[in-house]
């Protein structure tokens, strides 16, 4: 039998402390190219935020919404942003009607940050290459934190708690960003 628990079910996050970690092949690692460095997300920790926020936020509109949707998205949203370093503008969106959601959602995100950035800076600070880096990040958080069940939440869960506002983290409106 399969019961959909709320994020915030104390049975599921009892659960969540005992889930075995899934073996990730280190040659397998998507976009090893693009340098995620503590440093990286430490300057960026509010995009990161944002965009977890956005991710969580339609993850939780629709909820047949799995971890292997959020990583359809991440990977087109990668994508997206790769070609616009080569100086087009061509949106990449995975044909799973979840994971396309999920994507169009983070895109927003990612060109809503820079224009509240913009608006509040004069200009914008965050450039194409540091929203790849953070998408790289969190796609590469998802491999770490996916338990490998297919219907599994983690990842999704996880990224609750790691923003202040919506429905996980905590109430004194600092970061939870923890990094090792």
């Amino acid at each position: 039998m399969t019961v959909d628990c709320p994020p915030d079910c104390e049975f599921l996050l009892e659960a969540r402390k005992h889930d075995k970690a899934v073996p990730v092949d280190a040659a397998a690692i998507p976009n090893q190219d693009v340098r995620v460095t503590e440093e990286l997300v430490a300057e960026n920790e509010g995009l990161v935020l944002h965009l977890a926020d956005a991710l969580v936020k339609a993850a939780e509109a629709s909820p047949a919404v799995v971890d292997y949707d959020a990583r359809e998205a991440l990977d087109a949203a990668i994508r997206t942003y790769r070609t616009r370093e080569s100086g087009l503008y061509y949106e990449s969106l995975p044909e799973n009607p979840l994971a396309a959601g999920l994507a169009r959602a983070v895109l927003d995100a990612a060109e809503e940050f820079r224009r509240e950035e913009t608006e509040r800076l004069g200009m914008t600070r965050t450039r194409d290459s540091a929203v790849l880096s953070v998408l790289v990040f969190l796609q590469h958080f998802e491999l770490d934190r996916n338990n490998g069940r297919r219907r599994g939440r983690a990842f999704l869960h996880a990224l609750r708690w790691l923003y202040p506002s919506g429905s996980g983290g905590d109430s004194e409106g600092t970061s939870s960003l923890v990094l090792p």
